[in-house]
């Protein structure tokens, strides 16, 4: 077996002896200077035949070092996108060489997948970043660190490059419980919550139908907690608001997170066709515009309004906001005549 040339080559003498080879290089790869790669990353070019331990290839990322010997690593130029690049029109809130945040319209698909193979937010990306993306896991593709659903609008941040994306997503996982990470969500809901409250459960894939998540008992599924804050209400059945704006805030990330724990509460999204279908009849009780308005939007009423986190480079703490959106403009506007 050879060593093929590649066109970043780096080697470094080992000073201690008994470090990983994996947690050695990734020490190297992490300074100001260097070309940005993640452990995992680097786990996966010596698993790949890309490193050489004193002149010869090493294929075991777990191999134990000695002192004076030389460890070499070779990183292959990204190869190029998967998805192809397509001229979408993108609503780019910020840029910089190591990442985007974008103001994600309702409709658009973040990643690809069945039945969206094209048109998506990564074939947009792919198309309006280019050269500027230096590899994602050694393929030039934007690092998504986290997702809105489809009919979901708002604020999305995106990594360009290794580096951005390790930082990135190690905030997320912790979600902002004792990092900088902050994310609210808008959400139009019907009938009257609490001042405010927090919801604390476990969710699951439901047995019933697999496109749907459920709540089930802490312990079960994967931990999911919401905080909420009612911010206004608007109109009134039997002595209780007939809809509420309340601002949702994440300390868990889970998919359909805020929908069900709404829903759960026995407030649901106004919109929701797939978990607040039993509430159809409510929207008969609104004004002639709101109702209109509602109709109109086809879509959860479910903004990502406020996204926060640290630059995972400069270390600069990043605050951005977006407005209600049209459709949801118009509905609170028509909720309030």
């Amino acid at each position: 077996m050879t060593n093929p040339v590649y066109p970043v080559y780096t080697t470094f003498e080992v000073a201690e002896a008994g470090e990983r080879i994996d947690r050695f290089l990734a020490r190297q790869f992490q300074g100001p200077e260097a070309q940005p790669l993640s452990r995992t990353r680097i786990k996966a070019l010596i698993e790949a035949g890309h490193a050489l331990l004193d002149g010869k290839p090493v294929l075991d990322a777990g191999h134990i070092l000695k002192v004076g010997q030389t460890v070499g690593l070779g990183v292959p130029e990204a190869a190029p996108a998967e998805p192809r690049g397509e001229d979408i029109p993108l609503a780019i809130v910020y840029e910089d060489d190591d990442l985007l945040v974008i103001d994600k319209p309702v409709g658009l698909v973040v990643h690809p997948a069945a039945g969206h193979e094209s048109g998506t937010l990564v074939n947009a990306l792919i198309a309006h970043c280019g050269d500027s993306l230096s590899g994602v896991g050694g393929v030039k593709r934007p690092g998504i660190v986290h997702r809105l659903d489809k009919d979901t609008s708002g604020l999305l941040v995106v990594a360009k490059n290794d580096r951005a994306h390790q930082g990135l997503a190690a905030q997320f996982a912790d979600h902002g419980r004792t990092g900088p990470l902050e994310r609210a969500y808008l959400a139009f809901v019907w009938g009257g919550t609490r001042p405010h409250g927090t919801v604390e459960t476990g969710i699951d894939r439901s047995t019933r139908n697999r496109e749907k998540m459920a709540v089930v008992p802490l312990g079960r599924g994967r931990e999911a907690i919401t905080h909420y804050t009612l911010v206004e209400t608007f109109g009134e059945q039997a002595g209780q608001p007939l809809v509420s704006l309340v601002e949702c805030r994440l300390e868990t990330g889970r998919t359909h997170q805020i929908r069900v724990h709404m829903a759960h509460l026995g407030h649901p999204l106004l919109g929701d066709a797939v978990y607040g279908s039993g509430f159809k009849t409510k929207a008969a009780l609104l004004p002639e515009e709101a109702k209109a308005a509602l109709a109109a939007m086809d879509r959860q009423a479910l903004h990502a309004r406020l996204l926060g986190f640290e630059h995972p480079v400069s270390g600069e703490h990043m605050v951005f906001e977006s407005q209600l959106p049209a459709d949801l403009a118009a509905l609170a506007q028509a909720l309030r005549g």
